[in-house]
């Protein structure tokens, strides 16, 4: 899919305008200041190099983590960035889970183009903010700066998402009894909420590279790197935010896997006492299961319901004891 986005008459009034391009012919007419092409086909490339002389690598949206591989001018003026951007995911056994997408920016005469092989909500998040505001962008680095600036934002709601589940799993923990079922469901979700701080951490990561990239190269002017310093403090309070998470992951982990410990301490507890209890009548019935002739209850008629009685009384007797003790709760 092929979408170029044009400014009204040079500046943005109104909002930003999108087309789908469908033939060559309907780039040839339009004046893009952002070319987004979505899983691009090899037709749709070829449009691209012959309306705007670019050509656009086959491994375009590569996973190198080098800093040479993913920030870099070409001698023709084409500048590179990769950067990842987080999907949340969908909740549900269907949903897909959350994971970070490559996508690949080229800044080149004066035009943004984007190459990803999925819809991210942060490109839809500027495309809704871009059509409400007017004069948000005034050229292709503003729209590159508003992306990074929507990724930092849509990372803090997924931040605030988070610490909202986090807080109704502590509602589960932090009670009174927690059956290993209802453990087991705890941990899940702690272990979903976690690898999703740890995505929007490496995302605030990667972003924090693309943005000072940008200000090292010197292509921005005066408002667009103050622009670009805010983003910088926002993604600094987001690192500290996930680090809080980070705490707060650990410590229900912690308290989850300790209920775990105590509902099996009990069982073990209750074994224990069990052994312990069947230890007496044990004794009794290897007494009077020996075979010496000279032992008298093996004469009297009331020989074997005594055994019985006393193996009875033996058997109580620890439970009654370890009730009192309050060991059997």
């Amino acid at each position: 899919m092929l979408n170029v986005f044009t400014l009204d008459n040079g500046r943005l009034k109104g909002g930003l305008f999108q087309e789908e391009i469908e033939t060559a012919e309907d780039l040839a007419q339009s004046r893009p200041v952002w070319v987004d092409l979505e899983s691009p086909s090899a037709e749709e490339k070829g449009w691209i190099r012959d309306r705007f002389g670019l050509t656009i690598p086959e491994d375009i949206v590569d996973e190198d983590l080098e800093e040479s591989a993913r920030f870099y001018e070409e001698d023709n003026g084409e500048l590179h960035i990769r950067s990842d951007f987080l999907i949340e995911g969908d909740e549900g056994p269907d949903g897909k889970p959350a994971r970070n997408v490559r996508v690949a920016f080229i800044l080149f005469n004066n035009v943004l183009f984007s190459i990803h092989n999925e819809d991210l909500p942060v490109f839809r998040l500027l495309r809704l903010r871009a059509r409400r505001i007017p004069a948000l962008i005034e050229d292709a680095k503003d729209v590159l700066l508003k992306l990074y600036d929507a990724d930092a934002e849509y990372s803090a709601d997924v931040l605030e998402g988070i610490y909202d589940k986090l807080e109704a799993v502590s509602a589960r923990v932090l009670k009174s009894d927690v059956t290993d079922a209802e453990a087991g469901e705890v941990l899940s979700a702690i272990a979903r909420e976690e690898d999703l701080n740890g995505r929007i951490r490496r995302n605030v990561m990667d972003t924090r590279r693309a943005v000072s990239f940008m200000m090292r190269s010197r292509m921005l002017n005066a408002e667009q790197f103050e622009e670009s310093r805010q983003i910088l403090r926002d993604i600094d309070s987001l690192d500290s935010h996930t680090a809080f998470l980070f705490d707060k992951i650990n410590f229900l982990m912690d308290a989850t896997v300790g209920f775990i410990n105590i509902n099996q301490n009990k069982i073990i507890k209750i074994f224990s006492v069990a052994s312990v209890a069947l230890l007496p009548p044990t004794l009794i019935a290897s007494i009077y299961g020996m075979n010496f002739k000279n032992m008298p209850e093996l004469e009297a008629p009331w020989g074997y319901p005594f055994a019985l009685v006393l193996m009875l009384l033996s058997v109580a007797a620890p439970f009654i004891y370890f009730r009192r003790k309050g060991w059997l709760k």
